[in-house]
C-alpha cells in the first residue's frame, strides 16, 4: 500500500485492525479506524490545504469499508467522515465537504459531493447527491439526482430488501478484512 504524507506533512494512521490492500493509496492527513477494509486501486487524498495552511481529514469510521477504485478527496479547509459500518462501493467518489453517516451504502459509480448522509442512507448505482442533506434512512434509487434539501425530503424510505443489502456488504467486506490481515 502506499502510505504518503501531504505538503504539509500530514501522514495516514491506519489501526492494527484495519485491512489496506497493497495497491490502495492514502495520502495525507487520511485516519482509518478499526476493522476497515480499503480495496484495491482506492485512493484516499487528504492533501489540499485550507485557506489556514492545514489540511482537514478523511476519516474512515470503524467496520467500513471503502472498495476497489473508489476515490475520497476534499476542497483545501473542508473534511470528508465516513461512519462506521458504511459501505462505499466500487469506483465511487465521495467528495468533501461530506459527511457520511453510520451504515450508509453508496452504490458502484456514485458520486457524493459537498452533502451530508444521515445514518443508513442507501445511495444505489450511478447516482448523484450533490449539495443536499439526506435525512437519515433514506433511499436514493439507481440513477437518481438530488442536488437540493428539497429534493432529499422527498426520497422514499429504504426498503427493509436494500437494508438488508446494505448490511449484507458490510459484514462481508468486514470478514473481507479480518482474513486479508492474516494473509497479508
Amino acid at each position: 500500500m502506499a502510505l504518503e504524507p501531504n505538503t504539509t506533512g500530514d501522514a495516514p494512521k491506519v489501526a492494527a485492525t484495519a485491512f489496506v490492500h497493497p495497491m490502495a493509496t492514502l495520502i495525507g492527513h487520511v485516519v482509518v479506524e478499526d476493522g476497515v477494509f480499503v480495496g484495491p486501486g482506492a485512493v484516499l487524498r487528504a492533501d489540499e490545504p485550507g485557506p489556514d495552511g492545514t489540511v482537514e481529514p478523511i476519516v474512515v469510521g470503524r467496520g467500513a469499508n471503502v472498495q476497489d477504485c473508489v476515490v475520497v478527496h476534499a476542497l483545501g479547509g473542508t473534511s470528508v467522515k465516513i461512519g462506521p459500518g458504511s459501505s462505499i462501493a466500487h469506483a465511487a467518489v465521495v467528495h468533501g465537504p461530506c459527511t457520511i453517516g453510520a451504515h450508509c451504502f453508496v452504490g458502484f459509480n456514485s458520486t457524493v459531493y459537498k452533502s451530508t448522509l444521515g445514518d443508513g442512507v442507501i445511495v444505489m448505482h450511478h447516482a448523484l447527491v450533490e449539495g443536499a442533506a439526506v435525512p437519515a434512512g433514506r433511499h436514493v434509487p439507481s440513477t437518481g439526482h438530488v442536488r437540493s434539501d428539497a429534493d432529499a425530503r422527498h426520497l422514499q424510505h429504504a426498503t427493509p430488501d436494500l437494508i438488508a443489502f446494505a448490511q449484507k456488504v458490510s459484514q462481508t467486506n468486514n470478514h473481507l478484512a479480518a482474513g486479508f490481515l492474516r494473509v497479508f
